[in-house]
């Protein structure tokens, strides 16, 4: 039986995991499990990882790394109790030398033995923080994707990985603004405070209403764009490095895990 996103609200993060996992449910995880730490991914062939890894510490801010497997691992045992990374985010993208061949909701079939995974946070972990402080999200009310877009904010390259960052976007009202800021600094491994607030096109959005991943959202009169470092960053720069192999999941659609996401680092309880 198919499980629809309001059905799934209340559930506790091993249920959630287990429907998707069943192919019960495919949707988007924003607004789902709160309080939990929700994880992008980007898995590749370990000849890649370190230098992967070092272009995530020169750029915490858009690839926050809160977890890596072990090689070949398709378990993140720091990040959860029974969790897999080929079966529990709702949906993934699968690349071949930076061209999406697939967008599976299962990469058991096609899983390689000397796969690396990276964890890293997600926007969604402040956005129960800002719901909490009376402040709502369009894409959530509007049960859409974050919108998310390719800018001209320039990255530290590491090895093939660089190119410019990615922004997720959330109209808000101007005197919100300031409050904003302060709730989503007390996040880093969610990607902090906003890069960017006002025009799209100083940062090299040319159309807010066409957004690369995710859903455009209503922008109503009197509101401000405001722009996130995203965690699509790291994928796009895996698919502007042309990996043979890169998988990740889809955007919108992440690993939920048993991690409070106040925990910084995060630390998984017994």
């Amino acid at each position: 039986m198919m499980l629809d996103h309001e059905a799934l609200r209340t559930a506790d993060p091993s249920d959630i995991r287990t429907a998707i996992r069943n192919g019960s449910y495919s949707g988007h995880t924003a607004g789902l499990a709160p309080d939990r730490l929700q994880v992008n991914l980007a898995i590749m062939a370990e000849e890649f990882a370190l230098d992967f890894a070092r272009f995530c510490q020169r750029n915490p801010k858009p690839c926050p790394l809160v977890g890596v497997s072990d090689t070949g691992e398709r378990v993140l045992h720091t990040l959860g109790h029974d969790l897999r990374v080929d079966t529990d985010a709702p949906g993934y993208c699968v690349y071949h030398n930076g061209v999406l061949q697939q967008q599976p909701t299962d990469i058991s079939d096609i899983w390689q033995d000397d796969f690396v995974t990276f964890a890293l946070g997600c926007s969604f972990t402040f956005e129960h923080a800002l719901a909490k402080a009376g402040i709502a999200m369009r894409h959530i009310d509007q049960n859409r994707t974050v919108p998310m877009y390719r800018t001209s904010l320039d990255l530290v390259p590491a090895g093939p990985f660089g190119g410019g960052m990615v922004v997720s976007m959330r109209p808000l009202l101007p005197q919100d603004i300031e409050r904003v800021r302060s709730i989503c600094a007390e996040f880093p491994l969610a990607h902090g405070a906003p890069v960017h607030v006002g025009d799209p096109s100083e940062i090299g959005i040319t159309d807010i209403n066409a957004p690369e991943w995710g859903d455009a959202v209503d922008i109503r009169d009197g509101e401000v764009c405001v722009f996130w470092a995203c965690g699509v960053t790291p994928q796009n720069a895996a698919i502007r490095a042309q990996l043979p192999v890169f998988l990740s999941h889809r955007p919108g659609a992440m690993l939920i895990t048993d991690v409070d996401e106040r925990a910084n680092p995060p630390v998984l309880q017994d």
